[in-house]
């Protein structure tokens, strides 16, 4: 079996990997397993000083991993080196705050002395998508190492040669021989690596269907699972919302990595008072966005990832219109040599239709009309997703509370694009998956949360 990686924009192939075979895979987990045991012991500051060593490299690196992400997934160029940039902040985020987040707590008891105590499991298995090759990787990557556990890597096929660089990056910074390793395979035997009894525990970021295989091969062998899954954000602007404001965040959130965020807003929830003018200026901002190169640093948006992908997405955007969505811009398949999608508006979407019920993995905005702000909730909430959600308005409090209180979702913004953050918990509800990653909850999802008695 190969691993091909192929340019979205040209459609020819860059490189081609061969698999590891089963044996093969099975001894690199070994491997790291027996990194582990000694890297369990090491202390704090030299656990910091690793990621703030990795910081360096990707710095140092950024321009070549942008381009190597738009060569090999589509990313616009001045993103890629953004997303370097923010794989540095958390790598040096945990290193500050790690070790205060996994500090022994003491627990009043009847015994002389009782405490909650942190210690890492072992091997963590990271599987990981293509739309932020390197974020996706090291907001797992850097409290797993920080907490003390080792990693195994298996990346999206198509992005083979991001996974093979950042093995690289950490090895180069000076992580322990095995520390980490990139697995080269493909889906079908994740499960058997799940089952190495070094593997204590797997952390996903895909899709629903790929987040249900995982936890199964989890919960068939016992080990613990973090899921971030998909989404279809509701963005919520209601008539008191700043119109300039809110379009400037609904258009930047839909087109972030040319639409092909898990968190990018999706569904534009508009009461009828306000929708011609949201949609008048909606339409005009999108429809000035540039397409193109994804290594020309002036392109706002570049190709899908892949062909199939953008056919998919088109074949949504189709049916969405033949069951009563208007289009408003865009919608057409170009023709041009690339997986290129223009950035499309469609309006009236209502239940049944695919812009309504799925995700929109592209730069496919869904306009919503609903009547009040009661009715802009329930539409929000009606998703078999939550991962994240906004509501802008001029009355903040009214925002916060809906935010709090009203809208189910695992991170809720008031007159903000929804984003990851290293200080933040992040992960979803419903079919957005379970457990956090990011802030102290992320760093203590992979550890032995232990209790100590000493009578």
């Amino acid at each position: 079996m190969a691993l091909i990686s192929i340019n979205p924009a040209t459609g020819k192939t860059l490189e081609t990997y061969q698999a590891m075979s089963p044996e093969a895979a099975a001894t690199v987990v070994t491997q790291i397993g027996r990194a582990y045991t000694d890297w369990r012991r090491t202390p704090f500051a030299a656990r910091a000083a690793l990621l703030r060593a990795i910081a360096v490299r990707l710095r140092e690196e950024s321009d070549a991993l942008a381009t190597l992400m738009a060569r090999e997934m589509g990313k616009p160029i001045v993103q890629g080196r953004a997303e370097a940039e923010k794989c540095a902040w958390v790598c040096e985020y945990y290193a500050e705050h790690g070790e205060a987040f996994l500090a022994s707590e003491p627990i009043p008891t009847d015994a002389s002395r009782s405490l909650v105590a942190y210690q890492p499991l072992g091997v963590v298995l990271a599987v990981m998508p293509w739309n932020f090759p390197l974020w996706q990787v090291f907001r797992a990557a850097a409290p797993t190492l920080m907490a003390g556990n080792a990693m195994a890597l298996k990346h999206a096929s198509n992005v083979t040669g991001a996974a093979l660089a950042i093995e690289r990056i950490i090895r180069e910074a000076g992580a322990p021989e095995h520390l980490f390793r990139t697995l080269l395979i493909g889906s079908d035997a994740v499960a058997d690596v799940i089952a190495h009894p070094a593997v204590r525990a797997v952390t996903l970021t895909g899709s629903t269907p790929a987040g249900q295989a995982v936890a199964m091969a989890a919960g068939r062998a016992l080990k613990k699972s973090v899921l971030e899954l998909g989404g279809s954000d509701p963005y919520i602007i209601l008539e008191d919302a700043d119109l300039e404001q809110a379009v400037q965040a609904c258009v930047a959130s839909r087109l972030i990595n040319s639409g092909q965020s898990c968190i990018a807003a999706k569904r534009f929830i508009v009461p009828a008072s306000i929708q011609d003018e949201f949609e008048h200026r909606f339409v005009a901002l999108m429809g000035v966005k540039t397409v193109g190169d994804p290594l020309d640093p002036v392109v706002d948006v570049g190709p899908l990832a892949r062909h199939d992908l953008r056919d998919d997405l088109h074949r949504q955007v189709e049916l969405s219109i033949q069951a009563g969505a208007r289009p408003l811009l865009g919608g057409d398949l170009p023709d041009s040599v690339g997986a290129f999608y223009p950035p499309t508006v469609i309006t009236d979407v209502g239940p049944g239709m695919p812009a309504y019920e799925e995700e929109l993995f592209g730069p496919v905005a869904a306009v919503i009309p609903v009547a009040d702000a009661d009715e802009a909730i329930a539409v929000a909430n009606d998703s078999a997703f939550g991962l994240g959600a906004a509501v802008f308005t001029g009355d903040v409090e009214r925002g916060q509370r809906i935010a709090t209180t009203e809208l189910e979702a695992g991170s809720c913004f008031v007159n903000a694009v929804v984003r990851s953050d290293p200080r933040l918990p992040f992960g979803g509800i419903k079919e957005s998956g379970y457990g956090r990653e990011l802030g102290q909850f992320g760093i203590r999802e992979f550890v032995n949360i232990k209790t100590v008695y000493v009578g």
